[in-house]
């Protein structure tokens, strides 16, 4: 049904760039919420960043000024454009969304993930 797929992660030097793109496909009647969120070696999950359906977006604090959020409603995919990246942000990434699909109401639904590694 509602998939949630991730790509653009990578191996990057520190003070890089890498851009996420995250697409979801299946029946899709609606998207609400869309965000990243990063799981770091050892850590608990953690919200990155947020964007509603009519583009108000929200950050973590660790990343404001160096990542953007965007979101392309059309072809219903968020995108994380991350700058001036240093090791501490070295994660699985996540995509989440919140879809109204067959079925059901809006659920959360999550993809599987993409690795950012970022060298010193």
């Amino acid at each position: 049904q509602v998939q949630l797929v991730e790509s653009g992660g990578g191996l990057v030097q520190a003070g890089g760039s890498l851009r996420l793109s995250c697409a979801a496909s299946g029946v899709i009647f609606g998207i609400n919420d869309m965000g990243w969120y990063r799981q770091g070696p050892g850590k608990q999950r953690e919200l990155v960043a947020a964007i509603s359906s009519d583009g108000g977006a929200n950050y973590a604090d660790s990343v404001k000024g160096r990542f953007t959020i965007s979101r392309d409603n059309a072809k219903r995919t968020v995108y994380l454009q991350m700058n001036s990246l240093n090791p501490d942000d070295t994660a699985v990434y996540y995509c989440k969304a919140v879809i109204w699909g067959i079925g059901s109401g809006f659920m959360d639904y999550w993809g599987k993930g993409t690795v950012v590694t970022v060298s010193s």
